[in-house]
């Protein structure tokens, strides 16, 4: 189902309670970008020119897990060494676009689907990831289902190193230049799930994965 079809009809009835045409007209969506080029960016630490090597450094101290590999079919051996070093399961379930990678050459059992209760890996690309605060950047559609990385124990990402990005604002500004619009669900992903509501100490894993592990592909 395509749930940006009934948030279209949501914003379509506040529209109309504003006495406003159902969808925007082309001079607000106009004036809408306007705004967004004009508008001067906050203050922000200067960033290294090698994105790469300060998103792995940021994603570690936020107890992501980090491999780096040279091409997308390094992937899956990458993958099964992790699991076995952790001695977590071989099975996963995964985004559909991962389904060309070959997973059974590396001793994986894979499923392209979304996560059920006894699934304790899952495998996912990202659209993107900041260097800033070693963030992933997951982007919910038909194939790219936002709970493959937020149910399983275990999160294992695949960052492809040319879409590593400055910034919160860089990303957002790629989503606006190649999705146009934001999709049902953006996901910022800053390191395992935790919580520190008892006594301020830091829980992994409260309202999520466990475990977050990234896999940088040079090469892609």
């Amino acid at each position: 189902m395509d749930t940006s079809i009934a948030r279209r009809n949501i914003l379509a009835r506040i529209r109309a309670a504003q006495g406003r045409e159902p969808e925007p007209s082309a001079s607000e969506r106009e004036a809408a970008a306007d705004y967004l080029a004009r508008h001067p960016a906050g203050p922000r630490p200067d960033m290294p020119a090698d994105l790469c090597a300060r998103f792995i450094d940021e994603a570690q101290k936020m107890a992501t897990t980090v491999d780096t590999v040279q091409t997308l079919a390094d992937v899956p051996a990458a993958a099964h060494r992790y699991l076995t070093g952790h001695g977590l399961p071989l099975q996963a379930i995964a985004w559909q676009t991962l389904r060309d990678l070959p997973w059974g050459e590396a001793g994986l059992t894979v499923e392209f689907r979304k996560p059920q209760d006894s699934d304790v890996v899952g495998l996912t690309g990202c659209f993107c990831a900041t260097a800033e605060t070693g963030t992933l950047v997951l982007l919910s559609g038909p194939e790219t289902y936002a709970s493959a990385g937020l149910l399983p124990e275990t999160h294992i990402a695949i960052v492809p190193a040319s879409r590593i990005v400055a910034g919160h604002e860089e990303a957002f500004g790629l989503i606006r230049k190649e999705r146009g619009e934001l999709p049902r669900a953006v996901n910022f992903v800053s390191g395992p799930s935790r919580t520190g509501d008892i006594e301020q100490t830091i829980v992994l894993g409260a309202h999520g994965p466990y475990r977050v592990h990234a896999i940088v592909v040079q090469s892609a």
